[in-house]
């Protein structure tokens, strides 16, 4: 057997199943209408591919309604979601480039409408027994962070429901 044979990669065995908890995914969206669809579509694989089949109703819902928000503030080209599973429940987060008004009004006003386009979400999230909210995105490029958790429990107990 020669040397390079022995540093190669061992082929990865895809018997094994991938287990929720190896959840970590980024994606860059384009800010486009088409946008909330594909990121639905990608998160169902995702989910699907890691065995959280029972949540992917709850999880679709909150996606679909925080890419959508995403894309309607962000004054930049794309937008960026992040899925990642921990301590038992999935962990969504948008990031646009919609950075905080420096006047106090014109922040609640703004902030006021986010809500109010959220409120679909906010009821998903609840009904979950999850969190949610958005603020100042500590990211390097500034801008909102939106976000939601899903316990596994509430999100499965949301789409036997649905």
């Amino acid at each position: 057997m020669s040397a390079a044979a022995n540093i190669c990669p061992h082929p990865v065995d895809t018997r094994t199943p991938r287990v929720p908890e190896t959840l970590a995914y980024s994606l860059t969206l384009p800010a486009a209408l088409a946008s909330p669809a594909v990121a639905r579509s990608a998160a169902r694989t995702i989910l699907e591919a890691h065995g959280l089949h029972d949540v992917t109703a709850a999880a679709i819902q909150v996606i679909g309604e925080l890419a959508a928000c995403a894309c309607l503030f962000t004054p930049s080209d794309s937008v960026y979601l992040s899925l990642r599973y921990r301590d038992d429940a999935l962990r969504i987060s948008l990031y646009d480039g919609h950075p905080r008004h420096a006047h106090r009004r014109l922040a609640a006003a703004c902030d006021g409408r986010r809500r109010s386009v959220l409120l679909l979400l906010a009821c998903v999230v609840h009904a979950c027994d999850g969190d949610w909210g958005f603020g100042e995105s500590p990211e390097p490029g500034g801008g909102t962070r939106l976000w939601a958790v899903l316990p596994h429990a509430g999100a499965r107990a949301y789409g036997r429901a649905a």
